[in-house]
């Protein structure tokens, strides 16, 4: 398949199907994908194995950050390009503010504060996984262990519109990935035939 035929049937998937397989990078050189692990390009962010088995479509390890499980209003659509504008994570919808916010799995407050004009808190999951809450009012400090389903804090209103929800974001080092391919099976489904079947 021609680069500009593959890149745009990537773009065409559904982020549950094109986030399922193993991640790949485009070379000009090659014209061709390689898979992210192949290479030895250090301009490319390398992925993690804790992400690249969820992607590969393990079972998912973390747990949702609201309890019960939330509708996810808006789903995960990176940008192209690193500076373009696109949503960088999911937001999760919740009844009221309020809401007590929970550590999807264990892991230390790397950052608590305001980013902009919204409160943020972020969790190192370590292996280069971090995720990022808002808009959170947290009373925990940079430095604190937390626990897999312990409460960081409650969401406050202000960052959908219409209603009111809790937006979450995960990193993969210095890239933005999926959060929900760390709590659902985004494998694409197969049909098989039925045993006996011509």
């Amino acid at each position: 398949m021609k680069p500009p035929v593959l890149l745009a049937a990537l773009l065409l998937l559904p982020t549950s199907v094109a986030s399922a397989g193993p991640a790949a990078r485009y070379s000009a050189a090659t014209h061709s994908a390689i898979p992210h692990s192949a290479g030895t390009n250090s301009a490319v962010p390398q992925r993690n194995s804790a992400t690249t088995a969820a992607a590969a479509g393990a079972a998912p390890s973390w747990q949702w950050p609201l309890a019960p499980r939330p509708p996810v209003l808006r789903g995960f659509d990176p940008p192209p390009k690193p500076w373009l504008s696109g949503h960088r994570g999911v937001d999760l919808g919740l009844g009221t503010a309020g809401t007590p916010v929970m550590s999807p799995a264990a892991g230390t407050v790397s950052f608590a504060g305001v980013v902009v004009d919204r409160p943020v808190i972020t969790i190192d999951h370590g292996g280069g996984l971090r995720s990022s809450f808002e808009p959170v009012d947290s009373t925990l400090a940079v430095g604190e262990a937390v626990a897999a389903g312990q409460v960081v804090g409650t969401v406050l209103p202000g960052h959908c519109p219409a209603v009111q929800c809790l937006h979450w974001g995960v990193r993969d080092g210095e890239e933005y990935v999926n959060p929900l391919q760390f709590v659902l099976d985004l494998r694409p489904s197969v049909l098989l035939p039925l045993p006996g079947s011509p």
